[in-house]
């Protein structure tokens, strides 16, 4: 099954967990000191907010999959699609490892497609 993927630059990290905490009525289910991030389950939707981008607002959108087979069939979408793709196979990120690739629609925005391996510092 499929969960939707957020990622929003934010400017104060702080402010910005005690809104959206308040907005999903949830704690984050990962805080860092430049990271934050909520895994809900209504809407399935993995939302996480950072300091690291270069300006606030959004970053990019994705999918999140459950099974390394959900990842091949977007893949294979991507590729049927003939949209340019980076492939960044096992990789860490955002505190996790993960099997992952990116594309970008049309109009600039980055999407990423990755099955969650493990968690790491």
């Amino acid at each position: 099954m499929k969960r939707l993927h957020i990622h929003v630059g934010v400017e104060d990290l702080s402010k910005s967990v005690g809104f959206y905490s308040t907005l999903f009525g949830a704690e984050p289910t990962v805080i860092k000191s430049d990271y934050a991030k909520w895994m809900l389950d209504d809407p399935r939707l993995n939302f996480a907010i950072s300091t690291r981008g270069s300006k606030p607002g959004l970053d990019h959108l994705g999918f999140q999959v459950d099974e390394a087979g959900e990842l091949a069939d977007l893949k294979e979408r991507a590729e049927a699609a003939d949209l340019a793709m980076l492939d960044e196979g096992e990789t860490t990120c955002c505190y996790a490892r993960s099997e992952k690739h990116w594309i970008t629609d049309p109009q600039g925005i980055a999407w990423e497609h990755f099955h969650t391996l493990g968690n790491i510092p």
